[in-house]
């Protein structure tokens, strides 16, 4: 059986680039994963659903019930459980956040758990596999490739790119995986989660940030993760930088239109936060300053370009409707 397993689009072999596939019994190949949000969620049922144990470290216990998924109470800032939690494990996907969406917060709590992760990966012989945002790739002119720099020195894109070094640094096999915006299943507080999903269903106005017609990138999170697990069986792909297949872009105007298309509802009426308001909030409110710092992703183009990385995983996105339907149909679960 296949060592990964995928829910993304098989590129056909005659346009993908040849690698090694890893062939495993699924008893053989225990995968680890680090937290339980919408990405780590995704990671862990993928891998579950193909047969695959998966030991899913949160440090609450929390996560997806699957037969397949060992959810255990471990806080991978303490260096004295991961060795335990880690053994057997053939890959680590590293899918926690920071307490806060602060530079300060990151840079206090994300560098040392990543170096904890790596070393104790190091130790089990396994692979390292992040999920990865843009923001290292800073303000850009253009569509941004695997070959762009990523040299932002400011705020939370800074740390990102003192992440990528640190990985780069380590002994242990790593794959960052970047993604945009992020849609789907399990994805709740993204601008394309319950700031608009919830608002088409209710057809009540969505309001976004900064311009509703610049062309923007945006990651089925299933895409994410299936990348990350193709990533994880290639060792062609170990100490890499990659991107999630992900969709020619779409407005947020356009990214609204197809909520309401997927949902058989009326289009929504749309408004628009600038910026400069963004900003002037943000003077005397935190949380509305950190989202100010990123703002310049939604008042211009913002677009992700993963050709390279499809041929180089063998995948494709999801279907841009397919992906959206299955986004509409999971938040009406839900409600």
């Amino acid at each position: 059986m296949l060592f990964w397993s995928v829910s993304a689009r098989v590129i056909p072999e005659s346009t993908a680039l040849s690698f090694t596939l890893i062939t495993e019994d699924p008893m053989n190949s225990l995968h680890v994963v680090t937290g339980a949000g919408p990405v780590g969620t995704t990671v862990a049922l993928q891998l579950a659903d193909a047969g695959h144990p998966v030991r899913l470290l949160t440090r609450s216990g929390s996560g997806p019930e699957h037969p397949l998924v060992e959810r255990r109470k471990v806080d991978v800032s303490r260096p004295e459980l991961l060795d335990e939690a880690f053994a057997g494990a053939v890959a680590v996907h590293h899918c926690i956040h920071g307490s806060a969406y602060t530079a300060a917060a990151w840079r206090a709590e994300l560098p040392e758990a990543e170096r904890l992760v790596l070393e104790a990966a190091g130790r089990a012989g396994a692979v390292v596999v992040f999920p990865e945002s843009l923001y290292a790739y800073g303000h850009v002119d253009g569509p941004m490739t695997e070959d762009s720099p990523r040299d932002a020195d400011f705020g939370k894109p800074a740390v990102r790119v003192e992440l990528l070094a640190a990985r780069a640094a380590s002994p242990a096999p790593t794959v960052s995986v970047a993604a945009s915006d992020f849609f789907g299943p399990h994805v709740r507080n993204a601008h394309a989660g319950e700031r608009m999903v919830p608002t088409v269903l209710a057809g009540k106005t969505v309001r976004v940030v900064g311009s509703l017609d610049q062309p923007h990138s945006w990651t089925y999170v299933p895409d994410l993760a299936a990348a990350m697990i193709r990533a994880a069986g290639t060792p062609e792909l170990h100490n890499s930088f990659v991107h999630a297949p992900t969709n020619p872009p779409r407005t947020q105007r356009e990214m609204v239109a197809a909520v309401a298309a997927a949902a058989g509802v009326a289009k929504p009426k749309v408004g628009v936060i600038p910026a400069g308001v963004i900003r002037a909030i943000g003077l005397v409110h935190g949380e509305t300053r950190e989202l100010a710092e990123m703002s310049y992703q939604f008042t211009k183009p913002f677009v992700l370009d993963s050709t390279q990385s499809e041929a180089r995983l063998g995948l494709a996105p999801t279907p841009f409707d397919v992906a959206v339907k299955t986004t509409v149909d999971w938040w009406r679960h839900q409600a």
